[in-house]
């Protein structure tokens, strides 16, 4: 089972999806090569993807999950170049069986993750 996440932004439309294992976001509307999720790919799934009026993505993810089966809830924050900057995090069982992460963007600019 695969997922995808849509979102738009300040810099256009973005989007993330999982392929063989790692999980990439990218603008959609204009030609960027993708951004890759830190480390190596550890069976990430269910990419969720969303950007602050500042240019701040967060991308974050599933690693573990499986039929019937919670995982890990990790995530990281890239700046407005899309470089890692700083805030990143693994929440292990933070995502129940048959869960998904969601993520917004607040209108006071910050960002919020849900699981």
């Amino acid at each position: 089972m695969s997922s995808e996440s849509l979102v738009e932004g300040p810099a256009g439309v973005l989007g993330a999806w999982e392929n063989n294992g790692q999980v990439f976001f990218a603008p959609v509307d204009r030609a960027a090569p993708p951004v890759a999720a830190p480390g190596a790919p550890a069976s990430r799934k269910h990419p969720v993807v969303t950007q602050n009026a500042a240019g701040e993505t967060l991308l974050a993810w599933t690693e573990g999950t499986g039929w019937q089966r919670g995982g890990a809830l990790v995530w990281q924050l890239y700046d407005k170049a899309g470089k890692p900057a700083g805030e990143k995090g693994r929440l292990d069982g933070g995502i129940p069986t048959w869960g998904l992460p969601t993520a917004a963007a607040r209108p006071d600019g910050g960002l919020i993750l849900i699981h």
